[in-house]
């Protein structure tokens, strides 16, 4: 397993002479995709401006639907060897969580836009590690966090930003997976790299969710977590004892949030937000068949509640993207917003910043938890600049 520097300084000291700059742009967007699970999701060979020039897996059976999906003939087993095709502009980077950042950071190394799964690291170090490559380099990175694009939240995003919600002074998220046993080991009964993760260290899928629609950042946090002593939270290498942790957020506004990651409950999978304002509150489809709910207070104590038939914004894709996908049809989303990113030079909407500001808070809510609880506070890196 690769091995980082000293400390990051060092590495940005010795990478002077090593980085490259990123090739101008060309009208199509020429991308190396790493990682044949959750890599082989994506849309990238129906957007109208990106090609996939190679692919990357250490297992054949996967490299084999990386090459299948995206008809692909140029086929690495290595991720520094796929960085070295001709003429590769941005790389996608699908692996096992612990290698996310390192991947970024040698991608960008090389001159490559980033885009990477989620969380788009295990520490705030390695956080501070891809912000500062980002700075250093000027080359675009993104998180392909997925609750962005799911629809409800674009629409929410939306409304708050019309200030139809008012104040929202309450905001909540739930991400419920029990069943993934089956992923905690490989095929030969060995521990995935799944085995044990702490919760709180994915909590994107839930403050990807409420972040861009309230726009506040979490500054405080007290957390709660529970496990039942079993053998795989004994033995797990994150030291994590926790199947679900519950957080409880101070925002920067002052106002409260609370999100609740699950691997082992007695619910329905679900990823799902709602938002409480003093106007209007919307409340996302559950497992249990409640639809999406709007609750507005049309005339002084009058509470209209409805149903409300979500619509799916296919309309703002190419049409060649506008297809069915996994999260909510997100994946054509974010395929496209990277693309454009890159194509019209700007920053990506789930930048280096944005990531931080989805990632951060949970990794302080896991040291939370461990501590029994105790209110702990949450450095905030900001916002790109203008």
């Amino acid at each position: 397993m690769p091995t980082y520097p000293a400390n990051r300084r060092q590495f940005l000291a010795e990478a002077g002479s090593v980085l490259i700059p990123a090739t101008a742009a060309p009208r199509k967007v020429r991308i190396g995709i790493v990682g044949g699970g959750f890599g082989a999701s994506f849309q990238w060979h129906l957007h109208p401006n990106c090609e996939v020039a190679a692919v990357c897996d250490i297992q054949p059976e996967r490299l084999e639907t990386l090459a299948r999906t995206y008809r692909c003939p140029n086929r690495y087993r290595t991720f520094r060897e796929m960085l070295k095709h001709p003429e590769l502009d941005a790389a996608g980077v699908f692996t096992p969580a612990p290698l996310h950042a390192w991947m970024v950071v040698e991608a960008m190394k090389a001159g490559k836009h980033v885009i990477s799964a989620v969380p788009a690291a295990m520490s705030e170090e390695d956080l501070e590690w891809i912000l500062e490559t980002v700075q250093k380099t000027g080359l675009r990175y993104m998180m392909a966090e997925t609750s962005f694009y799911r629809p409800q939240i674009m629409t929410c995003a939306e409304w708050s930003r019309q200030g139809r919600f008012g104040t929202v002074f309450y905001s909540e998220a739930e991400y419920h997976h029990e069943g993934l046993l089956g992923l905690f080991f490989d095929d030969r009964g060995l521990p995935t790299w799944r085995h044990g993760f702490p919760p709180m260290h994915y909590p994107t899928h839930c403050l990807g969710a409420v972040i861009p629609v309230i726009r506040e950042r979490m500054r405080e946090v007290q957390a709660i977590g529970w496990g039942d002593g079993h053998e795989i939270l004994r033995t797990n290498q994150y030291r994590n004892p926790f199947w679900n942790t519950t957080a409880f957020f101070k925002t920067s506004g002052g106002h409260a949030c609370r999100v609740a990651v699950y691997w082992h409950v007695a619910a329905g999978g679900t990823e799902r937000a709602q938002f409480h304002g003093d106007r209007m509150s919307y409340l996302m489809e559950r497992p249990e068949r409640s639809p999406n709910t709007v609750i507005r207070i049309p005339a002084e104590g009058k509470v209209l509640i409805e149903a409300y038939q979500q619509p799916d914004h296919m309309e703002k894709l190419p049409e060649p993207m506008r297809v069915k996908t996994g999260h909510g049809n997100s994946h054509t989303f974010l395929t496209h917003e990277f693309v454009g990113a890159i194509l019209e030079e700007r920053r990506p909407a789930v930048d280096i910043w944005e990531a931080i500001a989805y990632t951060l808070p949970g990794i302080v809510a896991h040291q939370s938890a461990l501590k029994g609880g105790e209110p702990l506070k949450i450095r905030d890196y900001g916002r790109a600049p203008a």
